[in-house]
Order: C-alpha cells, then sequence, then structure tokens
C-alpha cells in the first residue's frame, strides 16, 4: 500500500484496510461500518464513508461502482474482474486472465490514450438460484 504525503495511516483507517482486507465480499460501506464498529464502536457511519472514499480516491483499495446499486469496496487493487448477482446484489471475484491486449486494441480504436479497463460479468448466483427453483416446485 502506497500511501500519498498528505494521507496518513491513521489507527481508523488502518482498521478498516484490515477488516476490508478479511472479506471477499466486496462490501457497501454500511457493511464495512458495522465490521469496523467491532472494534472501534464509536466511529460514526460518516467517518467509515470518508476514509473508504479517501482510499479509492489514493488507490489503496478500489470502489465498484454500477448504476443504480450501493458502492462496494474491494481491498485487492490489482487488475481483475467481478461478476454479480442480478438478484441480490452480491459481488465476487472470478478467475480470469485479465486481458491486457484489450488496452492496447482499444488504443488503436480509438482516439483515447487507454489507462485501464474494467469488466463485470453479471448473473445469478447459485443461492438466488436454488431459491428460484424452489419457489417453482
Amino acid at each position: 500500500m502506497q500511501l500519498t504525503p498528505q494521507m496518513r495511516l491513521t489507527t481508523q483507517r488502518q482498521i478498516i484496510l484490515e477488516e476490508l482486507g478479511k472479506v471477499t465480499s466486496h462490501p457497501t460501506a454500511n457493511e464495512v461500518y458495522d465490521m469496523v464498529r467491532k472494534r472501534l464502536p464509536r466511529i460514526g457511519l460518516g467517518t467509515v464513508y470518508r476514509n473508504l472514499e479517501l482510499m479509492a480516491d489514493n488507490g489503496i483499495i478500489l470502489k465498484l461502482e454500477v448504476g443504480g446499486t450501493q458502492k462496494r469496496f474491494d481491498a485487492t487493487v490489482a487488475p481483475h474482474y467481478h461478476i454479480r448477482c442480478v438478484s441480490c446484489g452480491k459481488v465476487n471475484d472470478i478467475e480470469i486472465p485479465v486481458m491486457e491486449d484489450i488496452n492496447k486494441t482499444a488504443a488503436e480504436l480509438s482516439q483515447y490514450q487507454i489507462l485501464g479497463h474494467h469488466i463485470e460479468f453479471s448473473g445469478i448466483c447459485s443461492a438466488c438460484s436454488s431459491e428460484e427453483k424452489q419457489l417453482v416446485n
């Protein structure tokens, strides 16, 4: 993790990072707040939210945003892809090799300097799929 000179690693930020790093569920700010509050009972939701945003802006964590859904946060900043359940909103990493050539292709086909790409797959998770099958039967 690299901190910028204007951003120091406070105790609150350290605990937020530790708690976020313990899960792969890509939690919302509210979910991170619930996790952090067990260790810092007096911390406010606004403080957690501001620190998540600040750390995302500084590239320490990822902020996942898809139109119409709550922002989710990810401690893994290395390039990787995600899959989201359209039924319950759960987000997971999907182990597919990152397609580096896609950046070059996009640059060749556009007038843009490509900085990166994000791919998110959508589907129905196994839990929601099982629930749908139970409702039909």
